[in-house]
């Protein structure tokens, strides 16, 4: 695969899953209204920030690579060709998963909204089933 053609399959595969699960899904639960912080303090809601601020370039730093060193993409029905041992891969096997999982907790402290912390406990759950 060329890179050209993985980096537009990296992109559409963005919109179509990460874009979805931690941009329109909160959205859609919150539609991005603060709620009282979590427990009166509002230092879970800095916390929730670095989360997030954390988390989107790990996703997108992820994606990149997929499309530029290992010429696919995150969709299986896409592989790289190379495999990535680069960036946070060299720590951890599906940085991927934890950096939406990052930004949906942060989401959840950032606004206050308990279902958003449901959702991501859900969904990490989904992701470390092996589906």
């Amino acid at each position: 695969m060329s890179k050209a053609i993985a980096v537009l399959g990296s992109a559409l595969f963005f919109v179509i899953a990460p874009l979805v699960l931690a941009g329109f899904v909160p959205w859609w639960v919150t539609q991005w209204e603060f709620r009282p912080a979590f427990f009166g303090v509002d230092l879970t809601r800095v916390l929730g920030g670095i989360l997030i601020i954390v988390g989107v370039p790990g996703v997108v730093d992820s994606f990149a690579r997929f499309a530029l060193e290992g010429l696919g993409t995150p969709a299986p029905i896409a592989p790289p060709q190379k495999l990535v041992v680069t960036g946070l891969y060299r720590y951890v096997r599906n940085p991927i998963y934890i950096a939406v999982v990052a930004v949906i907790f942060g989401q959840a402290l950032l606004f206050g909204d308990w279902r958003l912390l449901w959702y991501g406990a859900l969904l990490w759950l989904f992701f470390m089933s092996g589906w």
